[in-house]
């Protein structure tokens, strides 16, 4: 191999902020997706300290005044065939929504899609490691009365033996649940044309913040620091991203006065 050949190979950063082909996307997604379901199941915190934590959180909630999670889930769970639409929501959105947005953001706006895929490689992350440093029960484990509805409405037991050896039920804080709705809806609502699906974009952060914390599964404080996690997913994104492609990144659609996040 000579000096010229050396030269025409792509840097890791180049890599990085390029898009390419849809099947190494979704392989390299699919991939990254795998180590951090194995990586995150091998938590072995205790009950005792996860709930330590989780009473902690609380307990901040509570001086804010934001501890209403409880009030929440009984007005979802007053509302018929509610908590099971919202259980299935839990489950579907998370995967099955983020895949199709990401399959439509690597279809309509590909140069956009490495800015996006380096945030959610980021976040997750920092998720992972936060997860493994600092386990907290998720409500419906904290002993404070609050409903399991993932399992009690939807019929999904997380704790299964089918599904407890990639599941960690203390990887509660941050909520990529509500992290990746984040990122997804505030793309969705800048890149899409149309008005209801700007609409949709914006709104569906906040849909899946019902949905988290209507079913037992997260804290309002858990959800921040989901957001908190996308942040710092994209100023590394951001920082991988080379200068020249993050100049156009900035530049409007043509027909649209709006930029890209």
């Amino acid at each position: 191999m000579n000096v010229a050949t050396l030269h025409r190979l792509p840097s890791p950063r180049s890599l990085a902020s390029t898009p390419h082909r849809g099947l190494v996307e979704v392989a390299t997604i699919f991939g990254l997706y795998g180590f951090y379901e194995v990586v995150r199941g091998q938590g072995n915190a205790s009950l005792t300290v996860a709930r330590e934590h989780t009473d902690g959180i609380v307990a901040l909630e509570r001086h804010l005044h934001l501890f209403g999670e409880r009030t929440v889930q009984r007005a979802a769970h007053w509302v018929p065939t509610l908590p099971t639409i919202l259980g299935i929501a839990y489950i579907a959105l998370h995967f099955l929504g983020t895949a199709a947005f990401l399959i439509w953001l690597h279809r309509t706006h590909p140069e956009r899609f490495p800015i996006v895929r380096n945030t959610l490689i980021g976040a997750t992350g920092v998720a992972l490691a936060i997860y493994i440093l600092y386990p907290v029960a998720p409500p419906r484990l904290a002993g404070l009365g609050f409903v399991d509805t993932v399992t009690h409405n939807a019929k999904v037991n997380l704790s299964s033996d089918l599904l407890g050896g990639l599941y960690n039920p203390f990887a509660a804080v941050p909520s990529l649940h509500f992290g990746y709705a984040l990122l997804v809806g505030v793309t969705v609502a800048v890149l899409a044309k149309g008005r209801v699906a700007r609409a949709i974009g914006w709104s569906y952060p906040a849909v899946m913040l019902l949905v988290i914390v209507a079913t037992g599964n997260h804290f309002f404080f858990d959800a921040a620091g989901g957001a908190l996690a996308i942040g710092f997913g994209y100023v590394a994104a951001s920082w991988v991203d080379s200068p020249a492609r993050r100049a156009r990144r900035w530049q409007p659609d043509r027909g649209s006065a709006v930029a890209t996040c």
